[in-house]
């Protein structure tokens, strides 16, 4: 057995555009052997952060929802695939309130001066996003929190995909060499034999879709 990768699915819709990617990338994943899981965060209760700073003395979240069962599946595993699609030029609200739950990594580390491994561990990211619109800054503020909270949970991100322009459900489909390039960057990121690039490859997508309400 390869890799554990997990697949964190960000998209209020069950095969919404982004979730469709993060198959196709998991399915590549999985052609190298590597031990795959799908997580739809809709599909778990997260609560918002609400900055008691419990964290601060015991590096962990206090708040009682699946938070906890979360984070230890994106601790065991070792590489981790993040896919939002754009919301008002971010990531999405559930994807929102994993990262704000995430101040208990920056406590650990900033505050409380915790590793998370010892010895450190070889950990990779890969971000997907898929917009509505169709300029590509729209992206900027949805890579930045995902590559923040990477940064907390000691993975390094050295995949970003993004596709404009792809609105209605299942859209995507439409549009196969998104669909292969999410499973050549998935079957990368889980490939024992393939180094980590010594910066972030991009990969973005123009579509030339018309937008549709």
């Amino acid at each position: 057995m390869g890799f554990k990768v997990l697949g964190i699915s960000a998209s209020p819709r069950r095969d919404g555009n982004s979730d469709l990617l993060l198959q196709r990338a998991l399915a590549g994943a999985r052609a190298v052997e590597g031990e795959v899981e799908h997580l739809r965060l809709c599909d778990y209760r997260i609560e918002g952060c609400t900055e008691c700073n419990a964290c601060a003395t015991t590096g962990d979240c206090r708040i009682r929802d699946d938070y906890p069962q979360i984070l230890a599946k994106m601790l065991a595993a070792d590489r981790i695939i993040f896919a939002t699609p754009v919301f008002f030029l971010t990531v999405s609200a559930q994807a929102k309130l994993l990262i704000d739950r995430g101040q208990c990594l920056w406590m650990r580390k900033n505050v409380l001066g915790l590793p998370l491994f010892e010895p450190q561990r070889d950990r990779r990211g890969m971000i997907v996003a898929v917009g509505g619109s169709r300029g590509m800054r729209q992206f900027h503020c949805v890579q930045r929190p995902v590559q923040s909270y990477f940064k907390y949970l000691e993975v390094n991100c050295v995949y970003r995909l993004c596709v404009n322009q792809v609105d209605e459900k299942g859209a995507i489909q439409d549009y196969p060499e998104a669909l292969e390039q999410a499973f050549r960057l998935g079957r990368a990121l889980a490939d024992p034999l393939t180094p980590a690039p010594e910066r972030p490859v991009d990969v973005r997508l123009f579509t030339g879709a018309q937008r549709k309400g």
